[in-house]
C-alpha cells in the first residue's frame, strides 16, 4: 500500500506581513495534496482578535477542524497559549486517529513547543506519527530533540512504522545522524547529492557526496533546510518540496510531500 504524507508550518494561516487571512486558500491547496496524512505546524487553535477582525475570512472553529472538514480527522497539541488565543502542532489524517498525546518540550518561556504523538492504523497496521516544531537556539534544540527520543522510545515500539515530521529549525543539519543512531530514522531526502564542481570533486576523489535535507525556507526562495520528514518501516518512493503557483505566497515556509510504501 501506498501512503501519501506531508509536512507544512502554515504559519498561522496569515500572511508575513500584514497578518493577512490566507487560511481558506490554504485549505483548498492542501485539499489538492490529496495526501493521506498532513503533519502542520503553527496551527492557530484559537485567535480572538482575526476572528472578529476577519469575520468573512476566518472559520469558527480551530484551523486543524477548518483543514479537516467532514472528509478527515484531526488531532491537535497546542502549545503557545495567550489572552485571545493558542496555537500548537496538528495532524489531519484520512484513516481514524485512534489515540493522540501532547508533551510539551519547550527549553524556555519565551518558545512553546510541544511533540504531538498520534497513533493511526492503516489496513491494521498502527503507525506511529510525531509531529514537531523544534526552537531557534541549537542548544535548545538538541534538549529538544533528546526529549522526542526518549518519547519515541517509551510511546512505541521498536519495531513499529514511525513518521517524525514539522519544522526542526536545524538549517546546519546537526540533528539528522542523532536520530538516525538513537532511533533509526531516516530522512525522506537521504540520498546521495553529487552535483556541480563540489560534487565532480568528490566523485573523482572517491569521497561520499553529501546527504542534505531539501531547502524550504523562505518559501518565496528556498535556502534554508528547515523542515523533515524522517521514517522507520518506509521505503520513499517520490519526495518534493512545493515551491511553484500558490505556495510561494501562503506560508513562509514550502511544504514537503512524499509518497511512501510501507517496507
Amino acid at each position: 500500500m501506498k501512503l501519501r504524507v506531508a509536512t507544512y508550518n502554515i504559519h498561522k494561516g496569515v500572511t508575513s506581513f500584514g497578518g493577512r487571512p490566507r487560511i481558506l486558500a490554504l485549505k483548498q491547496a492542501l485539499a489538492q495534496l490529496d495526501a493521506d496524512i498532513l503533519f502542520l505546524q503553527e496551527v492557530q487553535g484559537r485567535h480572538d482578535l482575526n476572528a472578529v477582525r476577519h469575520t468573512s475570512n476566518w472559520p469558527q472553529q480551530g484551523q486543524h477542524e477548518f483543514i479537516a472538514g467532514d472528509s478527515h480527522h484531526s488531532a491537535y497539541g497546542m502549545n503557545a497559549v495567550y489572552d485571545h488565543g493558542h496555537h500548537g502542532n496538528a495532524l489531519i489524517s484520512r484513516f481514524a486517529i485512534s489515540s493522540s498525546r501532547n508533551q510539551d518540550v519547550s527549553d524556555h518561556s519565551y518558545e512553546s513547543r510541544g511533540i504531538l504523538h498520534c497513533i493511526v492504523p492503516v489496513e491494521g497496521v498502527e503507525v506511529h506519527c510525531y509531529v514537531i516544531h523544534l526552537g531557534l537556539f541549537a542548544g535548545g534544540r538538541r534538549r529538544q530533540t533528546a526529549a522526542l527520543i526518549e518519547a519515541v522510545r517509551s510511546s512505541s515500539p521498536p519495531d513499529a512504522p514511525l513518521i517524525i515530521a514539522g519544522d526542526f529549525n536545524d538549517w546546519s543539519n546537526q540533528l539528522s545522524k542523532m536520530l538516525h543512531i538513537r532511533l533509526g530514522v531516516n530522512e525522506v531526502f537521504d540520498q546521495p547529492i553529487a552535483k556541480g564542481l563540489m560534487g565532480y570533486f568528490r566523485k573523482v576523489s572517491g569521497m561520499a557526496p553529501r546527504i542534505q535535507p531539501a531547502r524550504t525556507f523562505p518559501a518565496v526562495m528556498p535556502w534554508l533546510r528547515l523542515d523533515r520528514i524522517y521514517l522507520r518501516g518506509f521505503k520513499v518512493e517520490t519526495a518534493e518540496v512545493l515551491r511553484d503557483g500558490p505556495w510561494a505566497k501562503l506560508s513562509d515556509h514550502a511544504p514537503i510531500i512524499s509518497e511512501l510504501s510501507f517496507k
